[in-house]
Order: C-alpha cells, then structure tokens, then sequence
C-alpha cells in the first residue's frame, strides 16, 4: 500500500503507520514534529543510525532501553564512555548489539561537543530543504535528496561515523526539516503548522 489508509480510529495516515500501535503513535505524535535540544537531536541522530539495515519498529520497540543504556543521550555523559562501557552494552539484550554502532554513537558523542557555534542543531539547518509540494503517495518520498548528500558529507567531515545520505534524509524528516506526510494524510496540516512556528529557531544549543 502506497495511498494514505485508515488507522484504528478511521483516519487516515501514512501507509506505513497503519502497521502497528507503536508505529501510529510515533506517526502522530513525533514523527516530522521539530526537535529542540542537543540531546533529543543526538538521540535521534543516534537511533536514525541503529536503524540502518534494520526496521524501524525494532528501534522503537527497543527505545527505552536505548534511553537506559545510552544516558538518556545525554552526549557529555556518552563521550565519556570507555571500552568497558561498550562491552556492557554489547551484553545488553534490550538494544541493537551491533559494536561498530555503538562505538559509532559514543564517537558522534565526542564529535558533537566538539562543534563550534550552534552545535548539531546548527549543522543540520544549514541543510534544511526548500519547502517542496507534500506527497501524494509513498512513490513521492526519496530516500536520498542533494540536501542529505550534503549533510552526510559534512557530518563526516566533523568526525561523526555512520551518517550516510540515507540516514541524514532520514534524520531531516524525523526532526521537522522535512515534512513528509502524505498529502491526504490527517496529521499533515498540524506538522506542518508545529514547523512554521518553530522555523528559524528550531533549535537550542547545549546549555
């Protein structure tokens, strides 16, 4: 399915909400929503990329137990860690157990608070897309846009590791750069009314 469907209550969302509970509410809810803060873009910069080969509803089902593991992505807290700490997530079964994204997130930790001025928050503006038509179907969605080619590259260069074109696109849509909903789907019009409110200062730097 490509068009818009019906959820449990009869509206219609994103074909790819309509799969589980978990994936309407995170539809409705957060999904294409702007993110404020540090932390909360490096969680999702962070879960964006445990995703990567896997599907999403793993990352969503496994959330919290991320949160636990990774000090509610706190980054300062996280570029701390050290070879022992990687090791007691490789034993924890409640997350992604994938060491060289582990070792990836605690790197991205240390390469965040290495960034000058507005920190990731201010990276990731300056690759925010043109406002583009909304979707009508799914065929409409690209994976990989110019904007996301160009903020992977960056993010590499800033010394962050598995960030590729495909996880930054995704990442642009997870946090409001990018609003994604279908045309006819029923949570558009407020998404896109949470992003013009917050654009431009979408985002706060660390304290």
């Amino acid at each position: 399915m490509s068009d818009p469907g019906p959820g449990t209550d009869g509206r219609r969302r994103c074909p790819w909400a309509v799969a589980s509970a978990e994936y309407e509410r995170y539809h409705d809810e957060e999904w294409g929503r702007p993110v404020r803060g540090e932390a909360a873009l490096f969680e999702r910069l962070s879960l964006e990329a445990f995703q990567s080969g896997l599907s999403w509803i793993t990352i969503l089902r496994k959330r919290e137990a991320f949160r636990r593991c990774f000090a509610a992505f706190d980054p300062v807290a996280v570029a701390r860690f050290r070879p022992e700490d990687v090791e007691r997530l490789m034993a924890d079964t409640g997350i992604v157990r994938n060491r060289r994204k582990i070792e990836a997130t605690i790197a991205n930790a240390r390469a965040l608070l290495e960034l000058d001025g507005e920190g990731l928050g201010g990276v990731l503006a300056a690759h925010r897309p043109a406002p583009a038509p909304a979707p009508v179907s799914l065929s409409d969605v690209p994976a990989i846009t110019p904007e996301s080619t160009a903020l992977a590259r960056e993010l590499k260069a800033l010394n962050f590791r598995f960030v590729g074109p495909t996880t930054a696109y995704a990442m642009l849509q997870a946090i409001g750069y990018v609003n994604d909903h279908l045309r006819d789907c029923w949570v558009r019009d407020a998404v896109q009314a949470s992003i013009d409110a917050a654009t431009p200062d979408i985002h706060d730097p660390l304290p």
